[in-house]
């Protein structure tokens, strides 16, 4: 990444001053307009806090090469002040030795941390979690509790939830969010500002989508992750699930697209990188395209004495690729938001198939329309058999139509049973599958309905 105009001119010291009494998030933006050791030299520049905030922000692009050129005897500082979920996506996108050498300068609790950490999945809660959380017995007052949220504020990723512990046990009893906290009597029980309900949790192996739905239905600030015997060993805070799930739509929207998902800003990607996340998928739909050639010439006497017929094959093809593209996109969201399971797939059908139908007999509708316009009014002139082509069409429409509903619903489900990312029935995946589909239901109608006339 070359360096700004600013930085041509002006020390990394001195911008760092101008910097430092701006938000991190301002500092962030500016950082990723400079290469990644001129944004180190400003980093270590900042003051420890400042420097710290700004490496926690998950907006910071290039992080993982901007900590390796920081200096050796002040790395181990930064990394520790960080939260621990940053800090362990940072190492997952450090190669060796590097890493070894970075880790080797933290402290062993910090290190003990991300070893626990990077063992989950990546798309699991446990790897989005943190571990810097408050927690508290069940026998501590209103005024105890509050006096250890002022002393350990600074170390926690949030004091907006504090979770209160079984004293014997250390069993998840409680959550009491800090408004009801404040509201209480300083000498009774931190238990008595609580709310009644059972806490909501959530296993570390459990989907980052599982969290986020939790989070957005019950409008958490933080969730806790438990294990197996309800010992809390994390929290999983709403901000974190934010960039969490912006990160997963925008792979899924590039997957829509027809390529592979980015790992990194656009303007960042290499053009070899681009070409490979591109052409992968594009030479797949090419070599699947192909099929609609074969099935045009399986139909190519047909078309040489109805050439007519060939007027509305792009017609044909798009319509119900776009409804194919339609059901998938709303399958996919919808199977992603949990509001319907692989064990809804034949009400999706139900549901689908009367709705491909009435698409199909609109769009019939309207191309049936405008055959008879143009040959009334004299536009064009389809033939003695005009009024033939036009039930043709329209005809088709209707089964190609339902027919790319129902494909575009279904392949959601398919892929998802299979165990693939139901992201990966794109749009022109589908597209591609009804083309070809589409020309064959399409001079099937037509043979049916002008054999011996046209055909």
């Amino acid at each position: 990444m070359s360096e700004s105009p600013a930085t041509n001119r002006i020390d990394p010291s001195v911008l760092a001053a101008r910097l430092a009494d701006e938000r991190a998030a301002d500092i962030v933006e500016a950082l990723n307009e400079e290469a990644p050791e001129v944004a180190a030299a400003i980093l270590v520049s900042l003051p420890h806090e400042k420097a710290v905030e700004v490496l926690d922000q998950p907006e910071l692009e290039q992080a993982a090469d901007i900590v390796e050129m920081l200096p050796r005897d002040r790395v181990g500082a930064y990394l520790s002040g960080m939260s621990a979920d940053r800090v362990t996506d940072l190492f997952r996108e450090i190669e060796e030795p590097g890493r070894s050498d970075l880790r080797a300068r933290l402290d062993a609790e910090t290190r003990g941390t991300i070893d626990r950490l990077s063992a989950y999945g990546e798309e699991t809660v446990g790897s989005l979690m943190t571990t810097e959380f408050v927690s508290v017995p069940a026998t501590w007052t209103v005024a105890e509790t509050l006096a250890h949220v002022r002393q350990v504020e600074r170390t926690r990723e949030t004091v907006y939830a504090i979770f209160v512990l079984d004293p014997r046990t250390q069993v998840l009893a409680k959550s009491v969010p800090l408004r009801r906290l404040i509201s209480g009597e300083p000498m009774d029980s931190v238990l008595s500002v609580a709310p009644g309900m059972r806490p909501l949790s959530v296993s570390p192996n459990a989907s980052r989508e599982e969290a986020a739905r939790l989070i957005s239905k019950y409008d958490l600030l933080a969730l806790p992750v438990v294990d197996s015997v309800g010992h809390v060993i994390g929290i999983v805070t709403v901000d974190d699930i934010i960039d969490a799930m912006v990160a997963k739509q925008t792979e899924d929207v590039q997957r829509f697209g027809g390529m592979a998902a980015l790992d990194q800003p656009y303007m960042d990607i290499g053009f070899l990188t681009m070409i490979g996340k591109r052409a992968g998928w594009l030479c797949v739909l090419f070599l699947s395209e192909m099929l609609t050639a074969s099935a045009m010439q399986g139909f190519q006497g047909e078309l040489e004495k109805a050439i007519v017929l060939t007027l509305f094959i792009p017609l044909i093809m798009s319509s119900g690729g776009n409804s194919g593209s339609q059901a998938t996109s709303l399958l996919i969201r919808a199977l992603a938001l949990e509001q319907v399971r692989l064990r809804d797939w034949w009400r999706v059908a139900l549901r689908e198939l009367p709705t491909g139908v009435t698409l199909g007999a609109i769009l019939g509708l309207i191309a049936v329309a405008r055959i008879v316009i143009w040959q009334k009014a004299g536009l064009y002139d389809y033939g003695p058999h005009w009024a033939l082509v036009a039930a043709t069409v329209g005809a088709a429409l209707v089964g190609i139509v339902t027919f790319g509903s129902m494909a575009g619903s279904m392949l959601p489900f398919a892929l998802k049973r299979l165990g693939f990312d139901p992201a990966t029935a794109s749009a022109p995946f589908v597209a591609t599958l009804v083309d070809v589909s589409g020309l064959v239901i399409y001079f099937t109608v037509a043979l049916l309905i002008l054999r011996g006339t046209l055909l």
